[in-house]
C-alpha cells in the first residue's frame, strides 16, 4: 500500500528532529508548542487549525500559552494558532516573522528545516513572556499528531 502524503511529508528521523526541537524550545518556557499535519481539510485552514487545537486540548494549558503548527500537506497550507494568553502578550510581528520564517524554507521544499525553524522562533518569544518556572511541567506531548 503506498504511503499517503501525510506520511511522506517527513520521514521518521526529520519527525524525530521536529519533536527534539519542540523539547528544546519547551525547555525555556512554560510555554507548549505542538505540530499537527494532515492531508487536506475542506475547511478554512484557519478554522481548522482552531478545531485541531481544541481536540488536541491545547486551549487547556494553565497559562493559555499553546501554540499549534498546522499543516494540510496537500492544501499546500500551514496555520500558526496561539491560544489567548499568547495573543494578550506578543508583540503584533510575532505571528507573522514565525510565518515567514516557514514559508521561506517550505517555498524550497524544506519541510523540516522550516517546522524546527518555525518551533525555535516561537520558544524565543514564549521564553520572554513565559519563562520556565522549577515548578512548570510538560502539559501535552511532544509528538507529531497527524489525521
Amino acid at each position: 500500500m503506498p504511503e499517503s502524503k501525510v506520511e511522506a511529508f517527513l520521514t521518521q528521523e526529520e519527525e524525530n528532529e521536529v519533536v527534539e526541537a519542540i523539547r528544546k524550545a519547551e525547555k525555556n518556557t512554560s510555554g507548549e508548542i505542538r505540530v499537527h499535519i494532515e492531508g487536506s481539510s475542506k475547511k478554512d485552514s484557519y478554522e481548522r487549525a482552531q478545531e485541531i487545537f481544541h481536540e488536541l486540548k491545547m486551549d487547556e494549558t494553565k497559562d493559555a500559552n499553546g501554540v499549534l503548527i498546522y499543516i494540510a500537506v496537500q492544501d499546500r497550507t500551514f496555520v500558526i494558532y496561539g491560544d489567548r494568553g499568547i495573543n494578550e502578550v506578543v508583540p503584533n510581528t510575532f505571528w507573522n516573522d514565525t510565518k515567514d520564517v516557514i514559508q521561506s524554507h517550505f517555498k524550497h521544499g524544506e519541510f523540516k528545516e522550516g517546522i524546527v525553524n518555525g518551533i525555535l522562533k516561537a520558544g524565543e518569544e514564549l521564553k520572554a513572556h513565559f519563562p520556565y518556572n522549577n515548578n512548570d511541567t510538560n502539559e501535552l506531548s511532544n509528538e507529531v499528531s497527524k489525521s
